[in-house]
């Protein structure tokens, strides 16, 4: 049985692990705060872009032609994955590291290439002998629309130029501070968004200027910016709100810790006031005889 000085010892590294987990809780809330704010601003540029796309391509149909919607046969595949720098963060990183392992064993090792944002996903990745083709380090504070053109220009200069035939991206989506998703979708060639039959009248009025096929050509590039960009702050948000929960729970769990600790210390003193009281009254008695 652990004596008094080692159960005050304990209670102390708990009471020090919680202030630090509750240190990280309320940094990660101010992060998730102004990252949320910056996901809800950038969902209408998103889904204004894809309205447009679609409108584009019911008024092109299937004419228009541009590198970037160029269907080869997949021989070479290129994933890019969405990580973090640090851990702590509950079960972000491992949901999407599970998520995409289990999305490359469909496919031939020989013939992948990993575009790999994140220290998590570069250390676990280069443990296993995969073919990483470009590491990106980025700022998990507060990510640019700057760096999000810098990694579609490396990922589109690749399917330009044949290196890949295909790429899948993978991020986290944000639901809540408590929901998070781990996401795939095509990312080249792109997919232009399909026209759905309940919006056929209202695109029939636009009126385009240059026209359609010229506009599709210049906003493609946008289109696919905007798409790795939105995914960026999709896996941001989740990552500080999956860490935030995590620090949450890990302060409540040292509460409670502390708590049973406490209790356990309260019952060993009393047992040793007890049985000293006891001591003393078996000595009177001894001297009494």
């Amino acid at each position: 049985m652990a004596t008094i000085r080692q159960i005050r010892q304990r209670i102390k590294v708990a009471k020090n692990i919680q202030q630090i987990t509750k240190a990280m809780k309320m940094v990660a809330a101010a992060r998730l705060k102004r990252a949320q704010d910056r996901v809800q601003a950038a969902r209408p540029y998103a889904n204004t872009m894809r309205e447009m796309m679609t409108s584009l391509a019911k008024a092109v149909g299937a004419e228009v032609q541009h590198p970037l919607l160029e269907v080869r046969t997949p021989r070479n595949i290129g994933f890019l994955i969405i990580t973090s720098d640090r851990g702590l963060a509950g079960s972000y990183n491992s949901a999407m590291l599970r998520r995409a392992s289990e999305l490359l064993r469909e496919y031939d090792p020989t013939r992948i290439k990993l575009y790999l944002i994140g220290r998590k996903g570069i250390q676990f990745f280069s443990r296993r002998g995969f073919n990483i083709a470009q590491e990106f380090h980025l700022n998990s504070a507060a990510v640019s629309f700057t760096e999000a053109q810098d990694v579609t220009r490396a990922v589109r200069q690749a399917f330009e130029t044949e290196e890949i035939d295909q790429l899948i991206l993978l991020y986290t989506k944000f639901k809540s501070a408590i929901s998070q998703t781990p996401t795939d979708i095509q990312l080249l060639p792109v997919q232009t968004p399909e026209v759905e039959e309940t919006a056929a009248s209202a695109d029939s009025d636009y009126i385009f200027e240059p026209d359609a096929q010229e506009l599709m050509h210049g906003l493609l590039p946008r289109y696919l910016e905007g798409q790795v960009y939105q995914a960026l702050l999709e896996s941001m948000a989740s990552e500080h709100g999956s860490r935030m929960t995590s620090m949450t729970n890990a302060t409540e769990n040292a509460g409670k810790m502390i708590s049973s600790l406490t209790l356990q210390m309260n019952r060993a003193r009393q047992a040793n006031i007890t049985r000293e009281i006891s001591e003393i009254v078996g000595g009177a008695e001894a001297l009494k005889g």
